[in-house]
């Protein structure tokens, strides 16, 4: 039996997607395990604990923009380790909703600092959920070998369906060869988060990992949220037998992650408590997927039509995004160890019996 670790640890949004992955690896070997979650109804449609988070984990309601509610929690909790996961993530979303992005994004973070600073204690160590949506494009080769940034699409090259740019093609990204670049307000948000850790970590003596997640999707993904998980939206449309619609033309490239493969990442960073700081590190799964790709596997899957492509397209969207996890590797003791083929797969199974369960509730 594993010892028990004597640390407490708070995770913020943690009675999410990812937190609550991670607290069935990981609450009940530690002293105390505390979550802090709005519980937003955009995630969590009932606003009720979720069955998914480990039972020994102790949940706080509460929005971590608010002062009071971050005052009224550290009065009862000194955390030894913070993991950082609150945040608002819908990339198309944050164009119109800008202003609730940079509030949960940037002002939570700054609100969790300024209260930690009015507490007499500080974590010896904070563990940012950061996002490949910092580096925008990154990289792309021109055929003649010419590597370059292109910047971002603009919604004049979206309406005369340029996808791509002229003789180019996506390089994945490398975190210390790619130089942040955000195409979106979500995007912009994650790296400022990343900048205002660093720099307050710095002043503090306080740890300061960071790790940019890829496409992360798997079994406990929220089946509502219209704005993330593209991968359960498609899955939802070909078990219903329906065609599944490709943006721009199928080609926008993604590195999909499975959830276990991301929850292990975080316990590797956790396990690393000592030694030197870690690099910003990307977490996935080091293969590049296209969206046709993905849609084409969801709907064989089913026997559901082929995938249709329709020439829709999202402003502020990147065209390839993927990573090169070599980095990864070496600094932490972790490999990605589910293929997309059987992420798709398991993931299959949990909606088909969540869909069913809510189902049988109904009738009952």
């Amino acid at each position: 039996m594993t010892a028990k670790n004597s640390s407490t640890v708070l995770v913020t949004g943690g009675a999410g997607f990812i937190g609550s992955a991670l607290s069935q690896k990981l609450a009940q070997q530690y002293d105390r395990w505390v979550v802090l979650d709005s519980l937003h109804p955009q995630v969590h449609a009932s606003g009720s604990r979720p069955a998914d988070l480990h039972e020994s984990a102790e949940l706080i309601v509460g929005d971590v923009t608010d002062p009071a509610v971050w005052d009224s929690a550290l009065a009862g909790v000194k955390p030894d380790i913070i993991i950082h996961l609150a945040a608002e993530t819908g990339t198309a979303q944050s164009l119109h909703e800008a202003s609730r992005h940079a509030l949960v994004n940037v002002v939570g973070t700054t609100e969790m600092l300024d209260a930690l600073g009015r507490t007499d204690h500080l974590p010896t160590h904070i563990v940012l959920s950061s996002s490949r949506a910092v580096y925008g494009e990154g990289r792309w080769e021109k055929s003649d070998g010419t590597v370059f940034r292109p910047g971002q699409r603009s919604h004049a090259q979206f309406e005369a369906g340029q996808w791509d740019f002229p003789d180019a093609t996506g390089l994945a990204s490398l975190a210390a060869e790619s130089v942040p670049a955000p195409t979106s307000v979500y995007g912009a948000t994650k790296l400022a988060q990343e900048n205002i850790l660093s720099a307050w970590g710095g002043s503090h003596d306080v740890r300061i990992s960071i790790l940019r997640l890829q496409n992360v999707y798997g079994p406990g993904q929220s089946l509502i949220n219209s704005y993330t998980g593209i991968v359960s939206l498609f899955s939802q449309w070909a078990r219903e037998g329906k065609t599944i619609p490709l943006y721009e033309d199928g080609q926008i490239v993604r590195d999909l992650v499975y959830i276990e493969d991301v929850a292990d990442a975080f316990v590797a960073v956790l396990k690393r408590q000592s030694g030197a700081p870690l690099p910003v590190l990307d977490v996935g799964s080091g293969v590049a997927t296209t969206i046709e790709q993905l849609a084409q596997a969801i709907a064989d899957y089913y026997g559901a039509p082929a995938p249709v492509v329709n020439g829709a397209y999202r402003d502020g969207d990147v065209r390839f995004a993927a990573c090169v996890i070599d980095d990864t590797l070496r600094e932490l003791e972790w490999t990605p160890r589910w293929s997309v083929e059987r992420g798709l797969a398991a993931l299959q199974v949990w909606i088909g019996s969540e869909l069913e369960s809510k189902v049988g509730i109904a009738r009952v």
